[in-house]
């Protein structure tokens, strides 16, 4: 049995940055999340109001639409 380490590697390095990209893409739609509902008393950037509410939602919803997308293509690949 003969092993491809270069492609075994290469396989490793993409699946590394992937994960890594999805995991940090998912972050900022909690953060983003996260502005919608801290308190009005928080502090000076706490809590989002008119068009930067709306903003950090549709922020927060396209990240997450990303990742379902990514790992749609994933199961895509997988399956096919």
């Amino acid at each position: 049995m003969k092993i491809d380490w270069a492609a075994l590697a290469s396989v490793f390095g993409v699946s590394l940055v992937v994960t890594v990209a999805l995991v940090g893409l998912f972050t900022v739609g909690i953060v983003a999340l996260s502005k919608l509902s801290a308190p009005a008393g928080a502090g000076a950037g706490a809590g989002a109001s008119g068009g930067s509410a709306a903003l950090a939602r549709t922020g927060a919803y396209a990240c997450f639409a990303a990742c379902v997308a990514a790992v749609a293509y994933g199961i895509y690949l997988i399956v096919a």
